[in-house]
Parts: C-alpha cells; structure tokens; sequence
C-alpha cells in the first residue's frame, strides 16, 4: 500500500498546504515535486507572506493529495501527508530542487527567481490514503 499512497504523490504536482499558527489553520494551493523516495516534498513561496510565517512559527503542516479531476467521485483518492518544514540550507541540493521545481512547473520561473523567494521541504512523517468512499490505510514513514 506505501507503494500506491508515494505513487499517488508523485503522479500528481499539485497539493493543499495546511498551516497552522495559534491554533488558526490556513490552507495555500501549492506546486511541488518529490524526491526519488518520496520522503521529502518540496515547494517555493515567498517569504512575505502569511504561510511562510506560520511555517517559521510551526514546522508541523498538513498536505492532501487527491485524484478529484481523474477519477469517478466514488472512486476519488484523497492522501493526506503530515509532515514537517525544514530550511535547504545546502545550496547545491537547493540548485537541484530548483531545477526539478522548473523542469514541472515551468510557469514560476519568474516567481522562483524573485529575490524574496524561498525554496523548502516538508520531510514526509506519514501517509493517510483513502480511496473511495470509506477504505482508509494509514503508514508511517
């Protein structure tokens, strides 16, 4: 089944990032790419703004995952990842990231090379999947 849920990661490239600051959720669409493993998910943003804030305050975040636009509504495949921000202080994985973050998503070439842009990684704790309606498989990593 961990097979199936990092699958599912890696066909897609669009997610829901879930913040939290104080106990307020705040939720961001985000673009992202994995790593080979699926271990780390990496996205951009920009350090202006509110969810970058709530990352620095608290690294805890929530991401889902889902197949709504290709599958059947109840046959939808929702994965919900928790994981933790970190900082990539190296900056020749940060260059590689960059790339694997253009080479998806060529379309923030001119947000990812804004001075204030901020390029990171959620480090995957767990995988929840549920597909359908109710059949739910739940892995830690």
């Amino acid at each position: 089944m961990l097979d199936q849920m990092k699958a599912l990661a890696r066909e897609k490239n669009i997610c829901v990032l879930a913040t939290d600051t104080g106990g307020k959720p705040y939720c961001s669409l985000m673009a992202y790419v994995t790593d080979e493993s699926c271990e780390e998910i990496y996205m951009v943003t920009h350090r202006n703004t509110q969810k970058y804030k709530n990352l620095m305050e608290n690294p805890v975040v929530s991401l889902l995952i889902d197949s709504r636009e290709i599958t059947p509504r109840d046959r939808v495949q929702a994965l919900t990842v928790e994981g933790s921000f970190h900082e990539i202080a190296d900056d020749a994985k940060r260059s590689r990231v960059r790339k694997m973050l253009l080479k998806t998503h060529p379309q923030l070439a001119d947000f990812i090379d804004h001075a204030d842009a901020e390029i990171f990684c959620i480090k995957v704790g767990s995988f929840l999947l549920l597909n359908g309606l109710s059949e739910t498989h739940f892995q830690e990593l």
